[in-house]
């Protein structure tokens, strides 16, 4: 991989490439890109960048200020696979051209602050990130919603649907049931060959890769399995991840969705995320406390807890997101921690006595977020809970599920809706804004859009199963 704008340059020249997209992230998670004759990518283009309308990117400029400028990283350099005319990516933080400043709702240009800020802090030098991105690949998928219908189906020849559809041309079988999808064998799991190929395919996008197996729900749940790296790359990965599995899967006819939520009665999709903080080369998580944690890990995670309602703004920033995070279809609602213990929201993975694999899994997010965004939030909910030694309280080692009502109640939970996690943040962000990561503009940003285009149009629609429950009233 280039390191370097001249080293860019030259694969460009030794590939000759004539066309380069550049691309970069908007404020919810999607990339945007635009392609460019190599003409125009010389070396100040890696330090000035080249000039784009930000008027026309959801929750960014006015007309009147529209003029910004993408500069694209060296180390993000991949020749993309799915074009037919060879073409080189990119990956590019914003800039203001008139200050020369990194644009403050840029999410890139804040997870790079977010990991300036905590070396500021002396806290750390290196925080790395595990992200664990699940999706569905479905064989049909169909929705709309006018004044007088609203519908969506979605449809896959593995589901348990599917037992008695004659629409196969003659059954096959091999149906996978509810919660049984964790690990089958072919003919039960008939997305492995699509799979490896996405997997093998981002591993050629600069991704570094490990594994792929189907996950637990019934109707193509998947997950490929990547390494972790420092904070901003593994942002970049997460939405290369997003783009090869989508391009792959429509390669072969088929849908992909990281929707949180698709499907009624089944395990949704999440993207639990592992975090360790480093210093000078060395693992600042272990240590003689409870889970071979040090103290600076408990106070960390103390952070996480405290701040996880506003945090889950962020991390979990779509209305279906709560759809997800319910009782019973292992998604954690529960805000606490605990070793090796999936129903805590909280999770220390069981890494025996290897400091360097010391770390703590967040198992609230899911891949709708922004994940430059939630795991920037992260790092300051934790950093803020290292400078104030917030006590994360005692672990619970039990199974949270079976717990009664009474022993649950006094166990805090995460919001219920996209509208809590958007007021737990209006009241609680200093977290983020005290840094100068985040803006005050950008929070109350945030905040407004999410209401204005997804949680008030929601109220406004009716729901399919309303006419289920009222139509007789």
């Amino acid at each position: 991989m280039a390191e370097t704008a001249q080293e860019v340059l030259k694969m460009i020249e030794d590939n000759d490439i004539e066309l380069i997209d550049l691309k970069f992230i908007d404020l919810f998670g999607i990339w945007q890109h635009c392609t460019f004759h190599r003409s125009l990518i010389d070396e100040e283009a890696f330090t000035e960048g080249v000039a784009f309308d930000g008027s026309s990117i959801r929750g960014w400029k006015a007309i009147n200020a529209s003029d910004m400028a993408m500069v694209p990283e060296p180390a993000t350099a991949w020749i993309d696979p799915f074009m037919e005319i060879p073409t080189l990516s990119m990956i590019c933080s914003i800039k203001e051209p008139r200050t020369g400043e990194w644009y403050d709702r840029d999410p890139r240009s804040i997870a790079q602050k977010a990991v300036e800020y905590m070396r500021g802090t002396g806290i750390g030098d290196m925080v790395y990130c595990g992200p664990e991105p699940e999706f569905f690949v479905f064989d049909d998928v169909r929705y709309d919603q006018s004044e007088n219908e609203g519908y969506y189906h979605i449809d896959s020849v593995e589901g348990i649907w599917n037992s008695g559809s004659k629409e196969e041309n003659g059954n096959l079988g091999y149906k996978l049931g509810h919660k049984r999808g964790y690990f089958p064998v072919a003919p039960c799991d008939t997305l492995q060959d699509i799979r490896s190929e996405m997997l093998l395919t981002m591993g050629k996008c600069g991704v570094p890769i490990e594994k792929h197996h189907h996950e637990v729900a019934s109707g193509g749940q998947c997950e490929l399995g990547i390494k972790f790296a420092d904070l901003v790359h593994a942002a970049d990965y997460v939405l290369t991840y997003k783009y090869v599995v989508k391009n792959v899967a429509k390669k072969y006819g088929k849908t992909a969705t990281f929707m949180p939520k698709p499907m009624f009665n089944d395990n949704g999709t999440g993207m639990h995320t592992h975090m360790s903080i480093w210093k000078n080369g060395e693992p600042l998580f272990f240590g003689d406390g409870y889970a071979d944690l040090s103290q600076t890990a408990l106070h960390f995670i103390g952070g996480i807890l405290k701040h996880a309602p506003a945090l889950l703004a962020f991390t979990n920033p779509s209305i279906n997101s709560y759809k997800r995070l319910v009782p019973g279809f292992e998604a954690p609602v529960n805000l606490a921690f605990s070793q090796g213990n999936r129903s805590a929201s909280v999770r220390i993975p069981l890494t025996g006595g290897n400091p360097k694999a010391k770390r703590f899994e967040f198992r609230c997010p899911d891949a709708s977020s922004n994940p430059y965004l939630g795991f920037s939030a992260m790092l300051l909910a934790g950093i803020d809970g290292v400078k104030n030694q917030i006590d994360p309280g005692d672990p619970l080692d039990v199974d949270i599920y079976e717990l009664s009502p009474e022993e649950l109640s006094k166990i805090p939970s995460t919001p219920g809706s996209l509208e809590g996690a958007l007021e737990a943040l209006e009241k609680d962000h200093a977290f983020l804004t005290d840094s100068g990561v985040f803006t005050e503009d950008f929070i109350q940003n945030w905040i407004q859009f999410k209401l204005d285009a997804e949680v008030n149009p929601l109220r406004l629609r009716p729901h399919p199963y309303e006419f289920e429950l009222y139509y007789d009233c």
